[in-house]
């Protein structure tokens, strides 16, 4: 058995499984062909992305951006469920692990769509797949994902899941698990208002505004395109985003004094909406800032949010905290260490037992440190967990 997080985003796909992580722009062009290929260049699974499913072949993420000839990409909630949910999520479950055996999935949805489109999600993805890698060198790879299961929950609680389990789905945190908590998830396309109470959801405090950060990038592509009279695609303004220049036939536009405007005001719209949805929850205990958008949008949140704020670490892509969240919450509701037990040899506990006998030392004897278990974990936090583990 496989667990993977796979989260399908409006900018980017992602999908972890405990040990390989892959992240792709959710762009999806027409296969071209193509006279020469450079070995020089980004040679990672990522970088050359052409695959074939149901009898159709796309370019994927960078590789369609640069390479194909119509490139597709949505802010649509339901052009990306009924369109390019099954193609995003197969490729990225495929790079992310080769195994054979069936793969079980957590996924998340926006808590506004979440009631809608679990159901068309699942029915959408669950299932065999045949799809082929296709490599530069001419090299094809096949490949049958067997989606078993998936398991979907509310898109912001990965992130959560991510700070209070271990990978291997073991409760580590127990003092944040017992908090009221209030998630603000700031996508490509959306921001996600949720609080959590002992993880149980609370509906009255939660939200999804179209407020994402591909607001912010409109507003910059419109202003560029008043000064230049070139339309640019949002889904390339990321690398000029972070520089703070880009150069348009020739000519270099600096957009850093504009970006600081836009975030600000993007930033004071955000906290608005929390203050609004939030304002008979004075108790929270701490709120946690998640999604890409909250990198780009830290500074200038944290000045405006009155409460404990959970810091974005530095040293991390928040891009992945949800998609890391869901993959442990998947080893937690599956037993996976359970499992790992149950799969390993006879041969292989036959030689460690001997091997403790041959080497018996005074470290035998000293008690073991036992993994958390429910049992240790307050009543109120289980009660959240069973609800999370029966839902979709």
């Amino acid at each position: 058995m496989e667990i993977i997080g796979i989260d399908v985003g409006f900018g980017f796909t992602k999908a972890y499984n405990g040990k390989n992580s892959v992240i792709f722009k959710s762009v999806i062009g027409d296969a071209t062909d193509i006279q020469f290929h450079s070995v020089l260049g980004d040679d990672s699974s990522t970088s050359n992305l052409h695959i074939t499913l149901d009898e159709k072949s796309y370019y994927l993420g960078s590789y369609a951006e640069l390479q194909s000839n119509i490139r597709e990409f949505t802010l649509d909630q339901e052009k990306l469920l009924e369109n390019y949910f099954k193609i995003l999520a197969v490729t990225a479950a495929g790079l992310c692990t080769d195994t054979p055996a069936p793969i079980r999935i957590v996924t998340g949805l926006p808590v506004g769509y979440l009631k809608r489109d679990t159901k068309r999600l699942k029915e959408i993805t669950t299932g065999v797949h045949t799809i082929t890698f296709h490599h530069p060198d001419g090299k094809d790879i096949i490949r049958k994902i067997n989606i078993e299961k998936i398991h979907v929950i509310p898109q912001p609680i990965g992130s959560i899941f991510n700070l209070i389990f271990d990978e291997q789905g073991r409760i580590i945190d127990k003092v944040l698990a017992g908090q009221k908590l209030g998630v603000v998830d700031i996508g490509f396309k959306t921001t996600d208002f949720s609080i959590f109470d002992h993880l149980q959801y609370i509906e009255r405090g939660s939200s999804t505004m179209d407020t994402g950060i591909s607001k912010c990038f409109s507003v910059i592509a419109g202003k560029l395109k008043q000064e230049s009279n070139i339309t640019i695609e949002l889904f390339r303004m990321f690398k000029f985003i972070e520089s703070g220049m880009i150069k348009i036939k020739g000519k270099e536009y600096n957009i850093g004094n504009l970006k600081k405007r836009v975030y600000t005001h993007a930033a004071a719209a955000v906290v608005s909406d929390l203050n609004r949805l939030w304002e008979n929850d004075w108790d929270i205990d701490s709120i946690i800032l998640s999604g890409g958008g909250s990198v780009e949008l830290a500074d200038y949140l944290v000045s405006g949010i009155e409460g404990n704020i959970i810091p974005i670490p530095k040293n991390i892509d928040a891009r992945f905290n949800n998609v890391q969240g869901y993959c442990k919450f998947g080893r937690y509701k599956w037993g996976y260490t359970r499992h790992l037990s149950e799969e390993q040899g006879i041969e292989e506990k036959i030689a460690a037992i001997k091997q403790k006998n041959i080497e018996g030392t005074e470290e035998d004897n000293k008690p073991t440190r036992k993994p958390e278990t429910e049992a240790s974990v307050p009543e109120k936090t289980i009660k959240g967990l069973s609800w999370l583990r029966r839902q979709s």
